[in-house]
């Protein structure tokens, strides 16, 4: 058999200190998931702790970890990802506008295409896909960078901060990576980017992504194992990611939970 296909216990890479997904606590929604799994294989959680926002970010979180055998799994991987084994995806979320409630000027934001944009300043996390929609659609003296996910003493409360705060009109973020903190900003309200072309000959930004498990590519077993759990636990996935304030999207609109 090969590496982790035999172990006794579930070996997951996780970051310490990185919520809403995980932390050394378990108060992550990764954490719940790592929990949901191993318990269901009837196998021991046991996590190899790591920051994934050290320099190279997440890439060279997983070739410290996952890639070298410190663990066996990860607990989120965009699926079809080239490098590594992934799982069949067990959610799908987006990337959302965040603005207040009462700001009528940015609830006629429906799109990055939308004019009133180019009146606003974004707040954006660096290195994601809305910065590329930025650059392409001239809107850069707008757009107002925060580094999450290379600093771990920042916390994606820092783009919901930013819009109450007035630092910012709107910001566009990944759904998962604020859903936990919503319910502390009553006043902010949340909707879907969707997918747009932004040129002649230029291929379609989507803003919706599959997320998998993720495996070196030869522990082909455990990768069969983990889509065993995936596909015969949906709904008590679903519910803890939900629980979790993790919003289901396809692209196209949202995704009911049940």
């Amino acid at each position: 058999m090969a590496p982790g296909e035999d172990s006794a216990a579930l070996r997951v890479c996780a970051d310490p200190n990185y919520l809403p997904f995980s932390n050394k606590a378990g108060e992550g929604f990764e954490n719940k998931i790592a929990e949901i799994v191993a318990k269901a294989m009837g196998r021991k959680l046991v996590y190899y702790w790591l920051s994934e926002r050290g320099p190279g970010g997440y890439p060279n979180f997983l070739a410290d970890a996952l890639d070298v055998g410190k663990c066996d799994v990860v607990m989120s991987l965009p699926a079809g990802d080239p490098e590594e084994g992934g799982t069949d995806p067990y959610y799908e979320s987006a990337y959302v506008f965040i603005s207040k409630k009462a700001d009528t000027r940015a609830q006629a934001v429906t799109a990055m295409s939308s004019p009133a944009l180019r009146a606003m300043k974004i707040g954006v996390q660096d290195d994601t896909t809305p910065v590329s929609a930025i650059q392409m659609l001239g809107l850069v003296d707008n757009a107002v960078s925060f580094d999450v996910a290379d600093d771990p003493n920042v916390s994606p409360r820092i783009l919901l901060d930013a819009v109450k705060s007035g630092q910012v009109d709107i910001v566009v973020t990944w759904q998962p990576a604020i859903g936990a903190f919503l319910k502390d900003y009553p006043d902010l309200t949340i909707r879907e980017v969707p997918p747009e072309f932004y040129g002649p000959g230029l291929p379609q930004v989507t803003y919706a992504y599959k997320i998998a498990m993720g495996v070196r590519k030869k522990d082909t077993g455990l990768r069969d194992a983990l889509n065993t759990v995936i596909n015969g636990h949906k709904q008590e996935l679903s519910d803890a990611l939900a629980s979790s304030g993790v919003r289901f999207y396809s692209g196209k609109g949202a995704i009911p939970y049940n």
